[in-house]
């Protein structure tokens, strides 16, 4: 029997043992282990999730700890399982491993992507902050005209009880509040519930499957990061960022998911030098010039922007974009700066696990990440909003923060919406739908 320890983010990790190794004999997951995500560390995987062959679930430990749990549990593989890392990172972990003595490697699609028996069109990208989420609207709307009834199946997020996040339905805006969702969650959720659009996600996908399975009759896979597909889609979109030529070729596992696509669209490419914007292209054709290349835009729309002329603002950006995506800034300052706003950076009065984010991510702006992954680091991120020396709070998270922190001053919000502007529209990258094509990635 061999060991092994799955390094993850509370996702991926997850999903790889529940569908590869929770009934596999001849290989016995002794750990996970936790990036990215705060206060994952420590907990274990339930027995309910984990399964009879382990009575007492599967115990969680920071990365940090790879070599000794290595050492102490006689480890013949670890597993990678987590996504939207460079290369340069991802091979200092494997390192970390090698050198410890074990084998280092991945599970791949034809062991990991459940088949589903309902169309799948799966929204990917190469990189967190891609503009998914906005694209993943517009697929629901085209499908929703085309007479289809569409469910959002969501990448993982369960940072809170696992035993009772194995199957999540959200329909309803009090459905958030219920299971007590964080704001990573909320920003994915919020904007799909307010267009009626009923949205999944949990910890065992196999049950997710099967339940929306009964609602739907094409399943949206929303993305997260830059992962690939937990479902077997029918028609594969991934999303390249034009304000980051060449990270299509340098961070796993967005390259593979260009590799597998089966259409492209180059986002933000109105922000974009004419030459990012080209050097985007030629990358993705040579990783996969079947498919077809779409360019798109993310409009922004800012109701009371008179409000911001010459006036100091705070600006809140969407969390996992700002942190681990990479981005220095989002949407919130682009519109600060467009309406004559003045940004204060809120760095020097950050408290908490919030000041802790700005070291942990240096490349930060002068913007403030909407973070919130439990009710301390919530009264962390209200008590920052407070102390900042502003006129207007500029909140360009998807979640409308007014319903969680208490604001003391006037609160402006961003939206975006996702515009196609050349290439092959969402209609004809759909259209294989309409002639019933269930094919997969093969």
């Amino acid at each position: 029997m061999a060991n092994v320890i799955i390094m993850g983010a509370a996702g991926r990790d997850f999903h790889d043992f529940n569908v590869y190794y929770r009934e596999r004999p001849s290989d016995r997951v002794v750990a996970f282990t936790a990036a990215q995500i705060p206060n994952i560390a420590g907990r274990r995987y339930p027995p309910e999730l984990a399964g009879p062959a382990y009575p007492e679930g599967i115990p969680i430990h920071p990365e940090e700890d790879l070599e000794r749990l290595i050492a102490a549990h006689d480890v013949d593989q670890v597993v990678f399982a987590y996504s939207d890392i460079s290369y340069g990172e991802l091979m200092h972990k494997a390192s970390r491993a090698l050198s410890a003595g074990a084998s280092f490697g991945f599970l791949g699609p034809h062991a990991t992507m459940l088949p589903a028996g309902k169309p799948v069109v799966s929204v990917c990208a190469v990189r967190t902050g891609a503009g998914k989420s906005p694209l993943v609207r517009s697929v629901v709307r085209v499908l929703r005209d085309r007479g289809f009834t569409p469910a959002v199946v969501r990448h993982p997020m369960p940072y809170g009880d696992l035993q009772h996040q194995i199957c999540q339905r959200f329909a309803t805006l009090s459905d958030l509040e219920q299971q007590s969702c964080t704001i990573e969650e909320r920003e994915e959720y919020e904007p799909h519930i307010r267009e009626g659009t009923v949205v999944y996600a949990g910890v065992d996908y196999a049950r997710v499957l099967a339940q929306v399975e009964r609602e739907a009759d094409v399943i949206v896979w929303d993305g997260g990061n830059n992962d690939l597909p937990f479902f077997q889609p029918t028609i594969h979109i991934v999303v390249a960022d034009a304000l980051r030529p060449g990270h299509e070729l340098a961070y796993f596992p967005g390259e593979a998911n260009a590799r597998m696509a089966h259409a492209f669209v180059i986002n933000k490419v109105d922000e974009a030098s004419e030459q990012d914007v080209a050097a985007v292209r030629r990358n993705l054709v040579s990783l996969n010039s079947a498919a077809p290349i779409s360019e798109g835009v993310l409009r922004l729309t800012v109701p009371d922007s008179a409000v911001l002329q010459r006036k100091r603002v705070l600006v809140i950006e969407d969390g996992p974009t700002i942190t681990h995506g990479g981005m220095a800034s989002g949407a919130g300052l682009r519109a600060a700066e467009r309406f004559g706003a003045v940004p204060v950076d809120p760095r020097p009065w950050a408290v908490g696990s919030i000041a802790a984010a700005y070291e942990t991510y240096p490349h930060i702006g002068p913007v403030l990440p909407a973070l919130g992954y439990d009710d301390e680091q919530l009264r962390e991120l209200g008590e920052t909003i407070r102390a900042v020396p502003c006129d207007v709070i500029v909140v360009a998270s998807p979640v409308d923060l007014r319903r969680l922190i208490s604001f003391d001053r006037p609160a402006v919000r961003v939206s975006y919406d996702f515009e196609l502007v050349a290439g092959p529209t969402l209609e004809q990258i759909l259209e294989p739908l309409t002639n019933d094509e269930r094919g997969a990635i093969s």
